[in-house]
């Protein structure tokens, strides 16, 4: 998956979450009730590895949407200020869970099928994607691509949606335990789950503007999402 130019493809979408200003992008294909895939950005917003992936889903028929998690007024400007207002989501996951509901409205509403729904996410879009099962929010299946995939100390519950989880085998940011607690978090769930790894790969491997990226790894998960995603939309 290569970058692309944007502007001509991608559509301002505003929304609200009370007050609260959200502004997503979506593809210029709103029409004619196509399956829909929520793309939940990494810890800076939405950027261009999120908006790649739109243009990439629009060419598969997908109507995509990037959601707007932080809203305006709130987009961090640096690492230290992006750490922050993750963290806070992550241990405030109701909000996040909020945030995730309200864009999967906005995608239904703005033309995709209700029951051809999916969402993928990275970095911090990838506990999102989780986050989103975990909520059991009505969609055929999440994707967690280099995400993060603690949840605290919450007790296992239900997951009703098919998951898959591509993880960087080099990723310092996610702990053994972590791994280890999330496999039996699905287990326990008796999810219908998968969980690939990549050889030879940092954090965020998927994308090009990162000293990770693996360009052999990186299109390896994109055909992973794809091939998962015609599985359960298609």
């Amino acid at each position: 998956m290569t970058q692309m130019t944007f502007a001509q493809n991608l559509k301002p979408i505003a929304y609200k979450d009370g007050n609260q200003k959200l502004n997503g992008l979506i593809t210029d294909n709103t029409k004619g009730k196509k399956p829909g895939v929520l793309i939940l950005p990494a810890w800076k917003g939405i950027d261009n590895e999120a908006k790649t992936a739109a243009l990439e889903l629009e060419k598969q028929g997908y109507i995509a949407m990037i959601a707007d998690i932080y809203g305006e007024g709130h987009i961090p400007k640096d690492n230290t200020e992006a750490a922050k207002i993750s963290s806070q989501y992550k241990t405030d996951y109701e909000a996040y869970q909020k945030r995730i509901s309200i864009a999967l409205d906005e995608l239904k509403k703005s033309g995709a099928n209700a029951d051809k729904i999916a969402v993928i996410g990275y970095c911090f879009g990838g506990t999102g994607a989780l986050e989103t099962a975990r909520a059991n929010f009505p969609v055929q299946g999440v994707v967690s691509i280099h995400g993060g995939l603690g949840k605290g100390n919450r007790p296992d519950g239900k997951l009703s949606t098919k998951i898959l989880i591509i993880h960087p085998a080099d990723d310092k940011s996610v702990s053994e335990e972590d791994i280890k607690n999330v496999q039996n978090e699905m287990k326990n769930a008796k999810a219908d789950w998968q969980m690939i790894y990549y050889a030879n790969s940092g954090h965020t491997f998927t994308n090009p503007e990162s000293t990770d990226y693996n360009e052999i790894m990186a299109k390896r998960s994109w055909e992973h999402v794809l091939m998962f995603l015609n599985e359960i939309l298609k």
